[in-house]
């Protein structure tokens, strides 16, 4: 489904109203409920709106899409941004998983988060993704050697590490596979550049990275465009 808005506020505060009623339903239906945030800077509006929305944050898990392998003061850290954009105000008290830790390899920390994220409230009540101008979402870049592995829906694995030229860091990422365990995807797109690429990725089956997000079955993907 395709969400239109006339400025980036409009469709964050529309976003954040979506995340924070499928929070609510998870919360009613278990207790606990999770949820999926990427980095950058476009979620930033939708994190500011949230974090004003009174829920029951105590029993709500934070699951990072993807994250650069950088300890989390590191400018560069999306724990750093969540923490500081999210996780204030009334969302303060939400518990948000690291994917950094030091002494261990990249590898071996993901074969932990693989264990962790299964310990998670699960389906995640909502996923907020973006994308970038080479049709990437959370860090399935199409240079990854493991793409394939990453857009398996399939998969038994829930976060692989990727290596990129786009990034001068290595990264962890969650798969489709995981992703698609949510009761909805949120897909968020700013700017005409990212529209044209969705248009194509939504018409092409192999064209890009997102076009095997837009395409699994298993969640509904809502997407969330403005200029």
């Amino acid at each position: 489904m395709e969400n239109i808005f006339g400025n980036r506020e409009e469709a964050a505060r529309a976003a954040a109203d979506r995340i924070s009623e499928a929070l609510q339903r998870r919360l009613e239906a278990q207790g606990t409920a999770s949820v999926v945030v990427s980095g950058g800077t476009s979620p930033v509006g939708v994190f500011a709106e949230l974090a004003r929305k009174a829920l029951a944050w105590s029993d709500v898990h934070v699951i990072l899409s993807d994250e650069r392998w950088v300890p989390a003061d590191h400018e560069d850290s999306n724990e750093k941004l969540v923490r500081e954009t999210l996780l204030s105000g009334e969302a303060r008290d939400a518990t948000l998983l690291p994917v950094y830790k030091a002494g261990v390899t990249i590898e071996e920390r993901c074969a932990e988060l693989n264990d962790e994220l299964r310990l998670a409230p699960f389906p995640f009540a909502s996923a907020l993704l973006g994308m970038g101008e080479d049709g990437h979402f959370a860090s399935l870049f199409p240079d990854a050697d493991n793409l394939r592995e990453g857009l398996d829906v399939d998969s038994n694995e829930l976060c692989i590490p990727v290596k990129t030229a786009a990034s001068p860091h290595p990264r962890v990422s969650l798969t489709l596979s995981a992703l698609s365990r949510s009761d909805e995807i949120l897909l968020l797109i700013f700017g005409d550049a990212k529209r044209e690429i969705y248009e194509t990725a939504k018409n092409d089956a192999n064209g890009y990275p997102v076009s095997h997000l837009l395409r699994e079955k298993r969640a509904p993907v809502h997407v969330y465009w403005a200029p």
